[in-house]
C-alpha cells in the first residue's frame, strides 16, 4: 500500500482522505469521523453526506448541499462535523469534467478559501481524485490529506511490495510465514489492504497463542483460492517436480474450460524461464542467494551488458529480481542442461498447442513429466 500522510494538527478542522484503496480510505475516514464526533452522533448536531453522484446535476446538488451545511450552525450549539463521503466526481472522467460538475466543486471551494466558521469540521473521502485539478493543489496546501492508494499488481516487482506490506503486519500480530506459504498468501490475498488484513487476522485467531508460524497448509485452508492462486500452485508443483499435483491442478483447469495455451503461459513458461535463469546467475554470477537484498543488489550492480537479458522494472528502475529469487532454491535442484533442454521442449510444447492438433492435455502432461524428469 502506497500511504501519505499530511502532518494533522490537534485542531485541525479540515481532512481529506482519498485512495484507490477504497476499502482503507472508507476504514480510516469512518475512524476519523468516529474521532472528530467523539463517537457521538446523535443525527442532529452531525451531519453526513453521500457524495455517489448519478451524473453532473446530481454532482451540483452534492455540493450545494455540503456548502450549506458547513454555512449553518449546529441545532443546539457545540462543535459540528460535516462529512462528505464516498465522492465520486473529483475523478477525470465524463461526470468529473463536466461544466456543472465543475461548476458545483468551485461553489464549495469558495466556501472553504473564506474559511469554516468556529466550531465547524470538514471531512472528504472519495476513491479517485484528479490531481491535475486545482481543486486538489487546494486540498494537498489547505486540508489535512491522507492518501491511501493500492499496490498497482500490474507493475513488475508487485509482490514485493505485497510482501513487505504482509510482513509488517503480520510482525505486529507476532505471526511468522514459511517462505512457500508467504509466497502463496501474496498470490491469494492480492493487493486490496483491507483483504490482507482480513485474512491475517483470520490465520491469527486460527493459530491461537500457542503457534505462531504459518505452513502453507494453514494458507490453503483459510484463504479462498483464486485464479491467480491456481496458476501459482500450478508453477510450484512444477518446480518441486510434483507431478501429480501438477496435473491434477491442469486437468481441473481444463474442466473448467480454461484454455491450454493461457495455463502454458501463465504457469509454465514464466516457471521455466525463471528456474533457467536462477540456475544462470547462480553458476555465471555467483550472486549471493542467501537474502533477498543481497541477491538484489547484486544483479543490479552488474554492467548493463550483463543484465541486458534479464527481465527489467517497467519504470526503469533495475532488474525484476522478485520472481527469479523465488526460484532460487528450486534451481539448485537441477542442472544447467537439464534446464536447456526444458527450455526447449517448453517452446515446442507451445508451438504444439499453437499450430497442431494433438490433444492438448496430453501435450501438458507430458511436458510436466520432461521438467519433472530433469530434476535431481
Amino acid at each position: 500500500m502506497a500511504t501519505t500522510k499530511k502532518k494533522i494538527s490537534e485542531n485541525a478542522n479540515f481532512h481529506v482522505i482519498v485512495g484507490s484503496d477504497d476499502g482503507m480510505v472508507r476504514e480510516e475516514a469512518l475512524a476519523l469521523y468516529n474521532e472528530l464526533t467523539g463517537g457521538n452522533d446523535d443525527g442532529f448536531t452531525h451531519e453526513t453526506i453521500d457524495g455517489n453522484a448519478d451524473n453532473s446535476e446530481g454532482a451540483y446538488e452534492i455540493c450545494s448541499s455540503a456548502s450549506q451545511s458547513l454555512m449553518t450552525m449546529p441545532m443546539f450549539g457545540g462543535d459540528k462535523v460535516v462529512w462528505l463521503r464516498n465522492v465520486n466526481f473529483l475523478a477525470d472522467d465524463v461526470t468529473g469534467r463536466a461544466q456543472r460538475t465543475e461548476a458545483g466543486v468551485e461553489m464549495l471551494r469558495g466556501i472553504l478559501e473564506k474559511g469554516l466558521p468556529n466550531g465547524i469540521k470538514f471531512l472528504i473521502s472519495a476513491d479517485k481524485i484528479d490531481k491535475r485539478k486545482s481543486f486538489w493543489k487546494f486540498l494537498e496546501k489547505n486540508a489535512a490529506v491522507q492518501s491511501f492508494d493500492k499496490i498497482d499488481i500490474n507493475q513488475e516487482g508487485w509482490e514485493d511490495a505485497v510482501g513487505r506490506l504482509v510482513e509488517g503486519r503480520a510482525s505486529e500480530l507476532g505471526l511468522k510465514f514459511e517462505n512457500d506459504a508467504m509466497e502463496l498468501f501474496i498470490m491469494l490475498a492480492g493487493e486490496q489492504t483491507k483483504q490482507i488484513m482480513n485474512e491475517l487476522e483470520k490465520l491469527d485467531l486460527f493459530l491461537g497463542k500457542e503457534r505462531r508460524v504459518v505452513t502453507i497448509e494453514d494458507v490453503r485452508l483459510l484463504v479462498p483460492l483464486s485464479r491467480e492462486a491456481v496458476v501459482f500452485e500450478i508453477g510450484q508443483a512444477i518446480q518441486k517436480g510434483n507431478v501429480t499435483r501438477a496435473i491434477q491442478l491442469i486437468d481441473e483447469q481444463l474442466a473448467a474450460e480454461e484454455s491450454a495455451i493461457g495455463i502454458m503461459r501463465a504457469s509454465i513458461i514464466n516457471v521455466v524461464r525463471n528456474l533457467y535463469m536462477a540456475k544462470l546467475i547462480l553458476e555465471k554470477f555467483k550472486a549471493p542467494s542467501g537474502n533477498y537484498g543481497a541477491f538484489a543488489g547484486a544483479l543490479n550492480r552488474l554492467p548493463a551488458s550483463d543484465r541486458a537479458w534479464l527481465p527489467q522494472k517497467k519504470d526503469g528502475t533495475g532488474v525484476n529480481v522478485y520472481p527469479i529469487f523465488l526460484a532460487v532454491p528450486n534451481a539448485k535442484n537441477y542442472d544447467l542442461d537439464g534446464l536447456q533442454h526444458v527450455m526447449v521442449q517448453t517452446q515446442r510444447a507451445d508451438q504444439a498447442l499453437v499450430t497442431t492438433g494433438l490433444d492438448h492435455r496430453m501435450i501438458l502432461h507430458r511436458l510436466i513429466a520432461e521438467i519433472a524428469a530433469a530434476r535431481k
